[in-house]
């Protein structure tokens, strides 16, 4: 087995990436965090299942096109259990400027899983080095995992990270949950350690970090790991990434601050989203991790989300900043 790899813990300050989140850290979203808040060093965008056919469509690609992108670096991650439909998507995005392409090897959901993709794939190591012995020598850049411990047991990445060091991977991002799991219970952090010691790859460690305290907590164990993958935590407090990066606290003006990058994102997905009702309906889920860091909100939340149309929304959202700010 080869070696396991040196720390890149010696690197100061922590790389932090922007996790996928379907629904929610699309290109309109990743634009106007960096606009508005500082921390991440890239995102890895929610993945584009692979073409089932040979011509793929600009406008299939419309969030990882690079005009669309220009704040924040982005990896393009690519849904596949097809080598075929996989090398044809992530030439056609290395065309682009990309360098480097994701695989998804971690969606947990049943309608992806039950299809052999995502986790769903994770117990065919057959299958996955089959992928890999056609994918990687035809592609024409670099090739990451994301990926989970898992579909049904932390044995199955027991067994596949070793297969995954006869070949050139980026790095690997582990969650480390089960597929079955979902997003449920509390990540393995002992079947973590274990994947690090079977590994010479770079690691992410991606999961459950939603403070300051959590990062610290798991930098002080993985002393080896300086790549930390953000989701829910950033989602509900966009101040966290930069908390992690610098260490400081700068609470004045941030109500103000999360109004203005609130106002942002409804401007621009105004521009994007066909109809009053599309426009709604993205902003209403956002609000299920806007309302986390406020106490007492239900309230005037239940009132936001049941807004019906979008001047009726902006007025409500107005009253509640503007309670918060008196």
């Amino acid at each position: 087995m080869s070696s396991k790899p040196l720390s890149d813990n010696t690197l100061s300050p922590p790389r932090l990436y922007m996790a996928p989140i379907r629904g929610m850290t699309d290109h309109i979203y990743r634009n106007t965090f960096a606009d508005h808040f500082n921390g991440f060093d890239l995102s890895v965008a929610p993945f584009i299942a692979s073409p089932s056919g040979s011509k793929i469509r600009k406008k299939y690609l419309k969030g990882v096109l690079p005009e669309n992108n220009k704040n924040m670096p982005v990896i393009p991650q690519i849904l596949s259990k097809s080598a075929d439909g996989f090398i044809l998507l992530a030439n056609r995005l290395f065309e682009l400027g990309y360098e480097t392409v994701n695989w998804n090897l971690g969606c947990p959901y049943p309608q992806v899983a039950n299809k052999q993709r995502g986790s769903g794939l994770l117990p065919f190591t057959d299958l996955i080095q089959s992928f890999l012995d056609n994918v990687i020598p035809a592609i024409n850049g670099q090739l990451s995992i994301k990926t989970r411990l898992g579909r049904n047991t932390k044995k199955e990445i027991f067994a596949l990270l070793p297969i995954l060091d006869t070949y050139p991977i980026e790095e690997i991002i582990i969650h480390p949950r089960t597929g079955v799991q979902m997003y449920n219970g509390t990540p393995d952090l002992d079947a973590f350690a274990t994947c690090l010691s079977l590994t010479r790859h770079p690691i992410v460690y991606n999961g459950d970090i939603l403070t300051e305290n959590d990062f610290n907590r798991l930098s002080a164990r993985f002393a080896t790991i300086n790549r930390w993958m953000i989701g829910r935590g950033a989602l509900v407090n966009p101040f966290l990434p930069e908390r992690i990066k610098t260490g400081k606290h700068k609470p004045e003006g941030k109500i103000k601050k999360l109004k203005s990058f609130h106002d942002e994102l409804f401007l621009q997905y105004s521009r994007i989203l066909s109809g009053p009702t599309h426009i709604l309906d993205r902003m209403k889920g956002l609000w299920q991790y806007f309302s986390q860091p406020f106490s007492d909100c239900k309230k005037a939340v239940k009132k936001i989300k049941k807004a019906k149309t979008p001047e009726q929304y902006q007025s409500l959202v107005d009253e509640f900043f503007n309670k918060e700010t008196a």
